[in-house]
This record gives C-alpha cells, sequence and structure tokens, in this order.
C-alpha cells in the first residue's frame, strides 16, 4: 500500500439505524441533542432518519438539518416518490437523500416481486428524481452481501449514470465474513467502469458478530465510506461500531493506511449521552467505552500498567476522552458550575431548562450527599427529554408487606386538574399502574421492566426503563428518582403518554 493516508467519510446512522434497535426510540429533543454531540463529535454525515415513516421522524430530521451543526445530514427513502419527495422536504438543498432498493435474488423475488430489469429502472428513476431536490445522492444496494455481483456492478454502473454520487454497498443482515466482502468491494472497483464518480460505502450489521470487521476489510480494499452508529446500536444485533472503527484506524493507522476526522477524545461523552437517551446500557467488556475496557485486575497486568502503561494498553483512556472517574457535585454547587458541568456531559440547555434541571438538581442534593455525573445525566433524560406530557405525576403513596394486600394511591395532572384514585396489584409497582390505568381510563401492556442504580451508595438514584404496548402502539418510558416507585410512575406514564400522543396524532392525520 502507498504511504498516502486516506480520509475516511463517517455516516453516523445512530438517529436512524441506531433509533430502530428495540427500545431505543428518541424524541425530537433527545435527536437534536445527540446531534449536537455528533457534531462535536466530528462525523462527516449524520442520517437523520426516516423521513417518510411517520409526521415525527420527518420533523425530526427537519429540525436536525434546520440547526445547521456541520455535517451533512442525510434522510433515508425506499425508491418510491413520497419517500425521496418526503426526504427532500426534510433534508433540505444541502442534505442528502439515501434512497435504496433491495438487489439480491431472494428480496428481488420474495420481497418485491420484481424482475432485475424492473429493479434497475426503479432504482434509476429513484436516483433521478432525488437529484431534484439535492446534488447529495447516495444509492444503496439493499442486501447487497448476497447480491449477485455481476448484477450489482450492473445496477451501480446506471444509478452512477443517473446522477448517484455515494454507493453503499450494506451487508444488510450480517451474512458475510471480511475475506469475501472485501473481494467484494475489490470487484466493484474494477469491474464498474464509472466507480471513480462515486464513493464507495460499506454499511455493515452484526449478525454474525462481524460488521466492524467486514467495514474494516472493506476500507482496506478501498471503500471511502463507513457507515456506523454509535455503541454499535441497530436492528437485531446492531450496526457496526464508530468508536470501534475509528479508534482501530487511529491505534492502526499504520497498517490500514487511513484515517477519519473524529474527535476521538468526544467518544467517551457522546457514547455516554447515547447510552442514556436509549435507555440502552454500554456493556461492561465492550471495546473502547465500556466500563472495563481499561481496568485491569489481573496481577501481572497491574505490575506492567504501573511500570510502563503501553505493556498492556494500546491506546489511553484518555484518547477516548474517559477519565475514569465522574466529577461529584454537591449541594453547594452554583447555577454557572452546574451549567458548565452540563455542557462538558454534551448537554446544551436554554434558560428555561437549565432552571428545571438545576431546581431538581438542587432537591437531589437533598437527598444525596454528592451527585455524580451520570445522576446529571439522568436527571436531564427525566426532567427535559421526557417529551410532552399529558399526564404528570403530583403524588403517589403506597403500602405493602409480607402480610399485607399492596395498594397504591396517585394522584395525576392533566393540564390544571387533578385526578386521584387508587389500586392493588403484585407489588407496590403493579399497584401503582393499576392506579394510573383507573385514572388514565384504558388499559396498557407492561412488556418490559428494568430497574437499575445509576450510581452505586444506598442514596443512589434508581432509573427505570419500560416498554409498554396498548392498541397496536408502543412506546418506551424511563424515570429517575431516589424513590424507585416513584422513577416507576415517572417511567410507566413517560411510555403513556407517548402512546397517546401517538393515538393522537393518527388521529388528527384521520380528521377524526
Amino acid at each position: 500500500m502507498g504511504s498516502k493516508i486516506r480520509k475516511i467519510v463517517v455516516l453516523d446512522t445512530t438517529l436512524r439505524d441506531g433509533e430502530q434497535s428495540p427500545g431505543a426510540s428518541m424524541n425530537i429533543k433527545e435527536k437534536m441533542e445527540v446531534a449536537r454531540q455528533l457534531a462535536r463529535l466530528g462525523v462527516d454525515v449524520m442520517e437523520a432518519g426516516f423521513p417518510v415513516s411517520s409526521p415525527g421522524d420527518f420533523e425530526a430530521v427537519k429540525a436536525v438539518a434546520d440547526m445547521n451543526l456541520g455535517p451533512v445530514v442525510a434522510g433515508l427513502a425506499r425508491a418510491k416518490d413520497i419517500d425521496i419527495e418526503t426526504a427532500g422536504k426534510a433534508v433540505g438543498k444541502k442534505g442528502r437523500i439515501h434512497t435504496f432498493i433491495a438487489t439480491s435474488p431472494i428480496h428481488m423475488e420474495k420481497k418485491l416481486r420484481m424482475a432485475p430489469p424492473d429493479v434497475i429502472k426503479a432504482a434509476v428513476h429513484a436516483v433521478k428524481y432525488a437529484r431534484t431536490f439535492t446534488k447529495d445522492v447516495e444509492f444503496s444496494c439493499e442486501d447487497a452481501g448476497r447480491t449477485d455481483w455481476g448484477f450489482m456492478v450492473e445496477i451501480v454502473a446506471a444509478v452512477i449514470e443517473a446522477g448517484a454520487t455515494t454507493i453503499n454497498i450494506p451487508d444488510t443482515v450480517g451474512y458475510c465474513t471480511p475475506w469475501e466482502f472485501a473481494e467484494q468491494i475489490r470487484y466493484l472497483k474494477e469491474n464498474c467502469p464509472n466507480i471513480d464518480k462515486a464513493i464507495i460505502s460499506v454499511h455493515c450489521h452484526n449478525d454474525l458478530g462481524m460488521s466492524v470487521a467486514n467495514s474494516l476489510a472493506a476500507i482496506r480494499a478501498g471503500a471511502g465510506q463507513v457507515e456506523c452508529t454509535i455503541n454499535g446500536l441497530g436492528e437485531r444485533a446492531g450496526n457496526a461500531s464508530l468508536e470501534e472503527i475509528v479508534m482501530n484506524l487511529k491505534v492502526r493507522r499504520d497498517f490500514y493506511q487511513a484515517d477519519t476526522n473524529i474527535k476521538t477524545k468526544e467518544i467517551f461523552k457522546t457514547s455516554r449521552l447515547v447510552s442514556q437517551v436509549t435507555g440502552i446500557r454500554v456493556q461492561p467488556n465492550k471495546a473502547i467505552v465500556g466500563m472495563n475496557a481499561f481496568a485491569h485486575e489481573a496481577g501481572i497486568h497491574q505490575d506492567g500498567v504501573i511500570k510502563e502503561r503501553a505493556t498492556y494498553e494500546i491506546m489511553t483512556s484518555e484518547s477516548v476522552g474517559w477519565k475514569g472517574e465522574s466529577m461529584v457535585m454537591g449541594k453547594h454547587s452554583g447555577r454557572n458550575a452546574f451549567n458548565k458541568r452540563m455542557e462538558a456531559l454534551g448537554y446544551k440547555l436554554d434558560k428555561q431548562e437549565l432552571e428545571r434541571a438545576f431546581d431538581r438538581f438542587k432537591r437531589l442534593c437533598d437527598k444525596k450527599k454528592v451527585v455524580y455525573d451520570e445522576d446529571l445525566a439522568a436527571i436531564v433524560d427525566d426532567e427535559i427529554f421526557s417529551g410532552n406530557m399529558l399526564w404528570e405525576l403530583d403524588y403517589q403513596n403506597t403500602n405493602s408487606g409480607t402480610e399485607t394486600i399492596p395498594t397504591a394511591t396517585v394522584r395525576l395532572k392533566k393540564g390544571k386538574e387533578m385526578f386521584l384514585d387508587s389500586g392493588t396489584g403484585d407489588g407496590p409497582v403493579d399497584a401503582a399502574f393499576k392506579a394510573i390505568e383507573r385514572i388514565v381510563g384504558q388499559p396498557f401492556n407492561l412488556n418490559e421492566y428494568a430497574l437499575e442504580a445509576v450510581t452505586g451508595g444506598k442514596d443512589a438514584l434508581g432509573s427505570v426503563r419500560v416498554r409498554v404496548t396498548s392498541g397496536g402502539k408502543t412506546a418506551v418510558g424511563r424515570g429517575a428518582s431516589t424513590d424507585v416507585i416513584t422513577a416507576s410512575i415517572k417511567a410507566y406514564l413517560s411510555a403513556i403518554n407517548n402512546i397517546l400522543l401517538q393515538k393522537e396524532i393518527k388521529a388528527k392525520k384521520n380528521g377524526v
């Protein structure tokens, strides 16, 4: 390989494909906050959503595009006029339309029910139509990993001729191995006559645990753009992890002869922000951003690290922005210090949001001796990012014991009105949920309930995450409090409000 270091374009799809992880949905406010941090991280392109999928997704993509943060904002669109038009309106002339159609035999036959020539015709039309909205058009051969290579070359040549500027070769189902995926990229480079007019991109899924390896193999073979997500979030087993790809290129720059524009010291902060807003925790042994990634327990390792860190560390924790401990704040911390700490954690709050969060912080200080970064992140998620609240908790009281039927009394606020009711259940949390359902006037199905301590200690802030369904709608809710019952109620109300708002939007759309 030559000595020239190639710059790889990083397309982050956390806001689109990452959000498709079960339970990882984000509201507009959360998407905007993550988008700000992705811009600080230095991604080149951020795929903000699938605009035609829902009015909420359209508004979120448009809101991110209107922020003008620096990175190109992309919107996903099937090879359909309505999708492309909606994406074009969302991202604007400076944005990117990412259109796709399936190209593997099984997808064309079983899903599309289209012959290969018709698929090419549809792809060419989609790209040409997308070009009427923006000059930046990306085309994806969905399920490229199982696509006939000759057909891949044929359709890619046609869409480049039609105006596609980026060609994405996705391993949509995580089927490929690094060796064959690299060969596929080389085959495309060597056999597509106009491939030099477009950037080759790759988008790998992790079904067989090969997403990062496949992405890196493709880069070695000549791919110029890599599509990935923070913490490897995504459909099924997830996507290629941005932090793993970036640090592989950084640490082994000599081998890959490639690098990115990513500011690596922002990696850890970005990882924690995404984990907080999605409610999906990072596994301790996760490469780069896991809490054990830079921990050494074995005596031999500890001895080596004490003498020379490079004996067992191929990169430093500081290089990815991990300092190994949280900043401690307490009741004597002022508003300015609080705001500075929030900014350092990646949150940009307006004046009203700052006041709400600071007030919650002060109230938490009365219950805890020290407040950690994780507590602050939970406060913002609970207080600022909870979305529109039709129903809010005003008061709760529960009673339970080994010889007592668990009961709960809950008072909810809706606008200026107050509603009070009680319920019994298998435990205090279940009883509180039953009381809420009596007030709201409809049942909900609790499909998932998870409780964890945000930090250590007896006074730890409890974080609750729930998944709720009703009438074909699903929503995830999160809540935090030093009282786990209160945290549970907040999480349940967050999910219920989300579902009720979805139903309200649908009713308005249908003119009901």
